[in-house]
């Protein structure tokens, strides 16, 4: 059984991911110049988003401009054109 503190924490973590994680998709949309809709999909597509779920803690460390540009690559490398 979890104890008390256990829980803030993880509940903690569970939402610093998605305030992350809902900042740098919009980001990624401007940034390539889409909406946030097509933005999402394409990161579902072609594994960004996979990415982002695992490695949101360092990515959230480093400037946005290359959390968006890993993304990118990330996608880039598994067929994304865009």
């Amino acid at each position: 059984m979890e104890t008390t503190l256990e829980k803030k924490i993880l509940d903690r973590e569970a939402s610093d991911r998605l305030s992350f994680i809902t900042f740098i998709i919009p980001e990624f949309a401007r940034s390539y110049k889409m909406n946030k809709q097509d933005a999402y999909l394409y990161l579902k597509k072609y594994g960004g988003l996979d990415y982002l779920y695992e490695h949101w803690w360092a990515l959230h460390t480093d400037n946005p401009f290359w959390a968006v540009r890993d993304l990118y690559e990330v996608c880039y490398k598994n067929g994304g054109l865009r």
